[in-house]
């Protein structure tokens, strides 16, 4: 036997007798804070400097002849634990270690409460600050692009205007609040995700399905919710600016004040483009122009045992114009040189005051004032649209199994515009007539305990609307949690909508298309039903979430654009038949033993509409601008000795049906795409980043032939050499124009603390 053999096999046996002679017996269990089990634990003796791992079921056991130890204990997607343990003959151990915060939010979309994300019955998506900065684009709306089953739809290839999509439903099916107020909607769907500093945001939190019942009617499709910081969370001050090769650039920056009851936030974000680029050469601005500003305030008052009470404002005044190279503001409004200019005042407050009762009862509202001063072309739409929002919620916990939730709302819509919607129906002497709208509403949600693993959630809403009447929403969701690491949840919900076709689709502006109303459009009503399974799951080098979903949405009395009756027309009414939305979506979160995670998303969709024909026959058509599967990743790895971080963030979409002419020689699909970032961060001193990144990655963008007949956007030669009858038309568009772009950015964070 060899000499080297020798002194392994006397080293083994050496550690086996110490081992056998030590006075000291542990045995443990590592669980979470739910009662969970932990595979593969680490346990570390800082003391003796040994240590050993827990097997499958969380347990561990070894010998010491120490009479005190000190242990780490320590998994992935947990926070370390230090616990100091005097020793007996034997000793049993129960050692709980708490999840990670960011793997259990706390959420108050889905209920109006803030819940565990895990307790919440309703599936919710959460977002936070964190993975907004990941990505190296310049606001909210941008980085929605990387949520799985939302897509932010460009409706204007002009003037790039848009809104966002969820689970292949059009923008006005999605409500963006902001702290859960319904600030946003018509006018100004993309301008909730725009202009807040992310220095003074929380989270975003994602509903997919109708919230209607707590939200009322623009909640169908889906939910997005930006919360923002309490005052005392925001740092003291933040700075932050970034620019791009194709020299856009945005600056933001925050500070905290204290008054004398009271801490606010206030920051200001300005985004500036002028820079005119025409890279497909159709003598059109690839990317709308603009200049943005927007100031925000938030004050969180100081009361007595802790009662809420904040007020935040916004202003945000944007000037975005595109159209022909050579276009400028002389030739806003006329017909020589095409373009597209669009003015934006907007106005925002909302409020939040718990009264001082014995019952919990919390007053809420919201205003928003928003003026548009626009040309389409030759084309002029002035509009004027005000949001109003009350709401009284009574919280209750009436026993141990079951909290009530019961509100009185009201809801304000004002609209003046300078088209036909707003006259009145005398042909001869039409005069202007705004459109008025309110409706009260009360809703009654209850939360209920059935047994430690079955949880209920119903409710019921009924709203007065002065045109359509009564109008009733329930909801029913049930939580299944036969053990701490599965959960299966399953929701129903009806919604409805009332439409103002003029404030949510832009295509009815834009272009030589004429709108046309035939009949009056009814609202809008669906019904949803979705299934949703979480299953986590320890392994020794990763910590892995598993979220699937399955969803099915019936529609009846929906308003469909109707691009292919009539080139030169949109004609708008409610669908004879039905339409639906259905499909199936995965996200899987991998949190690594070393700083790697893995975010992954796919969606795959069936959104059509069933319609009868001229013999009676339902003739199934898919949706133009939806895809049909989508997939979204986000790869982090941090170099934790040199505070160095690298993203690499993207999507990839399927094709798309497109709104395309008789004849058109364009296809009638997009293609399978894809828009890849990436992006390296520098931290230093735990004030500064740096940040360097590529936006679009793989440098695709849309046909040049997107919009037809660029060369002739008044259509004046429309008789020449067009053997089609070709218009001019933008609405072929379904991704930016804008290709591979360099980024730069800075930020600066400072805490007195």
């Amino acid at each position: 036997m060899r000499l080297k053999t020798k002194m392994l096999l006397l080293f083994l046996l050496t550690i086996s007798v110490a081992d056998y002679f030590s006075q000291y017996s542990i045995k443990g269990n590592v669980v979470s804070n739910r009662g969970e089990q932990i595979s593969f634990a680490n346990v570390f003796d800082s003391l003796t400097k040994t240590g050993t791992a827990a097997d499958f079921k969380g347990e561990f056991s070894y010998r010491t002849d120490q009479d005190e130890v000190v242990l780490f204990v320590s998994a992935i997607g947990y926070q370390t634990k230090r616990s100091e343990i005097k020793l007996k003959d034997d000793t049993n151990i129960l050692i709980k270690l708490s999840e990670i915060a960011a793997l259990d939010e706390v959420v108050v979309s889905g209920t109006l409460s803030a819940i565990s994300k895990r307790e919440s019955p309703i599936p919710i998506e959460v977002y936070t600050s964190k993975f907004i900065e990941k990505i190296p684009v310049s606001g909210l709306f941008e980085a929605t692009q990387n949520i799985n089953g939302v897509r932010p739809q460009l409706n204007c290839a002009v003037c790039n205007t848009g809104d966002i999509h969820i689970n292949g439903m059009e923008g006005p099916y999605t409500m963006i609040t902001i702290d859960g107020m319904p600030l946003v909607g018509g006018l100004s769907s993309v301008y909730g995700l725009q202009g807040i500093p992310t220095s003074l945001i929380k989270q975003m939190e994602v509903v997919k399905g109708p919230a209607s019942t707590l939200y009322g009617s623009q909640a169908v499709g889906g939910l997005i919710n930006v919360i923002t910081k309490k005052a005392e969370q925001a740092p003291d001050f933040s700075f932050g600016t970034n620019i791009t090769t194709w020299r856009a650039s945005q600056t933001d920056f925050s500070f905290k004040y204290k008054l004398k009851k009271a801490t606010a936030n206030f920051g200001a974000d300005y985004f500036n483009y002028t820079n005119p680029i025409d890279k497909n050469g159709d003598n059109f601005t690839d990317l709308t122009l603009q200049h943005r500003i927007s100031l925000f305030n938030k004050i969180d008052f100081k009361r007595k045992k802790n009662r809420e009470a904040s007020l935040l404002m916004r202003y945000m005044y944007e000037d975005r114009w595109g159209g022909e190279m050579q276009w400028n503001k002389n030739f806003r409004g006329g017909d020589s040189i095409y373009g597209e200019s669009i003015y934006t005042n907007r106005i925002e407050l909302v409020g939040k005051y718990e009264l001082p009762t014995k019952e919990h009862l919390i007053l809420s509202g919201s205003y928003s004032n928003h003026i548009q001063n626009s040309f389409y072309g030759t084309t002029s739409y002035n509009a004027l649209q005000q949001i109003g929002f009350g709401q009284l919620v009574w919280d209750k916990q009436l026993n141990i199994k079951n909290q009530v939730y019961a509100g009185l709302v009201t809801r304000y819509e004002f609209y003046d515009d300078n088209t036909f919607a707003t006259q009145t129906i005398d042909s001869l002497n039409p005069t202007n007539q705004p459109t008025i709208d309110i409706y009260p509403g009360i809703f009654v949600q209850n939360s209920t305990d059935i047994n430690e693993k079955v949880k209920m959630l119903s409710g019921i809403r009924f709203d007065y609307h002065n045109k359509h009447k009564l109008i009733f929403t329930p909801r029913l969701n049930f939580k299944y949690s036969p053990t701490p690491k599965f959960t299966a949840r399953f929701g129903y919900g009806n919604g409805f909508r009332v439409v103002n076709v003029f404030t949510e689709d832009h295509a009815a502006l834009t272009g030589a298309r004429s709108v046309e109303i035939p009949n009056k459009l009814d609202p809008e009503r669906s019904h949803n039903v979705n299934l949703n399974i979480e299953k986590r799951i320890n392994t020794r080098w990763s910590y892995i979430i598993l979220d699937a979903s399955a969803f099915y949405t019936y529609f009846s009395n929906k308003i469909i654009p109707d691009y292919e009756s009539d080139d030169n027309k949109i004609i708008y009414a409610n669908l004879e038949g039905n339409a639906v939305s259905k499909g199936f979506s995965l996200n899987a979160s991998l949190l690594f033993e070393f700083p790697l995670t893995i975010n992954l998303g796919a969606t795959l969709m069936d959104v059509y509409t069933n319609e009868l024909n001229g013999e009676g026959k339902l003739i199934k058509t898919p949706q133009l601008l939806t895809e049909n599967i989508t997939g979204t990743w986000a790869v982090s790895y941090q170099f934790s000795k040199i505070n160095l971080s690298i993203d690499y963030t993207g999507n990839i979409y399927g094709p798309m049906h497109l709104p395309v002419f008789e004849n058109d020689f364009r296809p009638d699909k997009s293609p399978f795409f894809s828009i890849q970032n990436i992006k390296v961060t520098k931290e230093i001193k735990n004030r500064w980043k740096v940040s360097l990144g590529i936006q679009n990655l793989l440098n695709y963008t849309p046909p040049p032939s997107s919009i037809m007949r660029a060369f002739d956007p008044f259509d004046k030669n429309i008789n020449v050499n067009n053997p089609n009858n070709y218009t001019f038309d933008p609405a072929y568009v379904y991704t930016s124009f804008q290709g591979i772009t360099g980024f730069f950015g800075v930020r600066y964070k400072f805490n007195k603390k």
